[in-house]
């Protein structure tokens, strides 16, 4: 599918191109591709390639740009076929960057057991798939790391991924085994985007596009009760791991998010929150990217699919 439009072009040729398939390639020539473009892409595959000129007519550098977008698409619709699927159940995992060696642990453990293992960046599109997935039945199970945009939600920072995130696998019935990886910050964009009311907060540049802000003892306490409440709705095995010397790269003692009171206010949330009948509550000595945390975790979501695959067969 290919299109070209400024911005009215654009929304209408998007809403048809985000209901096709993913992998069904999906390109549109925009004005508008640039900046904030959630809107128009979604949580799809959709390409926007920016016109730089106005689409109003064909001049020597749009007709390059068009033609350079039409080969894309050429491309793209006579490239080999993937190889087909093999069987392998399929996992998600969500990571960010500050939980990385976690995950990439967890994920290579499972791979060696005969998992593949979808990998999504929680920056608010990432979580929205990752629920989509899970409700629509694509996944044996979802290792759920890293759940920080449940404090973007809170907070209102840029990654939320909106009231839904933490919801599909629990109501769909999919195992889970899920952490409070990176709920120690909010997210926003380059330092001179943080909102003047958060001046006096521990800031972090994590890069020069990424500002983290430490969250409060009470919004962990906040964020503890949100993912106990969303989680204890579960109705396939889950558990949920609390490491409790820190829950991101730089939540450990002698990194700048160390805050051993707020970790306490949002550990002692989900103690108190949780309903244990339905979901297993784990508690290892450790931080979040220690080996024996990702193993500990792998080892579980292993279990709660293995048996979940013999009671449907």
């Amino acid at each position: 599918a290919l299109a070209l439009g400024g911005t009215g072009g654009t929304s209408v040729a998007a809403q048809a191109f985000r209901v096709l398939p993913l992998g069904v390639p999906k390109v549109i020539v925009s004005t508008a591709a640039s900046g904030d473009t959630r809107a128009y892409i979604g949580e799809s595959d959709l390409v926007l390639v920016p016109s730089v000129t106005d689409v109003a007519g064909v001049n020597r550098l749009s007709g390059r740009i068009m033609a350079n977008a039409a080969a894309a698409v050429a491309g793209m619709v006579s490239a080999p076929e993937p190889p087909a699927d093999d069987g392998r159940p399929l996992l998600a995992a969500s990571m960010f960057g500050v939980t990385t060696r976690s995950v990439t642990a967890a994920r290579e453990a499972l791979e060696n057991r005969g998992y593949e293992v979808l990998v999504f960046h929680m920056t608010g599109v990432g979580g929205r798939t990752l629920e989509g997935l899970a409700a629509d039945g694509w996944l044996a199970g979802v290792l759920d790391i890293t759940t920080t945009e449940l404090a973007d939600e809170l907070v209102g920072g840029v990654f939320s991924a909106g009231s839904g995130r933490l919801t599909s696998a629990a109501t769909a019935g999919v195992p889970q085994v899920v952490s409070v990886g990176a709920l120690d910050m909010v997210n926003f964009g380059p330092r001179d985007t943080v909102p003047e009311r958060f001046a006096d907060r521990t800031l972090h540049v994590h890069n020069p596009s990424v500002t983290l802000m430490r969250t409060t003892p009470e919004e962990c306490a906040e964020l503890g009760r949100r993912l106990a409440t969303r989680l204890s709705a579960a109705t396939a095995p889950a558990a949920l791991f609390l490491p409790l010397r820190g829950v991101s790269e730089i939540s450990v003692e002698g990194e700048p998010f160390h805050d051993a009171q707020a970790d306490a206010a949002l550990f002692d949330a989900i103690r108190s929150s949780l309903d244990r009948s339905r979901v297993e509550l784990v508690e290892i000595d450790t931080d979040v990217n220690d080996p024996e945390f990702a193993t500990a975790m792998a080892d579980r979501l292993e279990a709660f699919v293995t048996a979940s695959e013999r009671t449907t067969s």
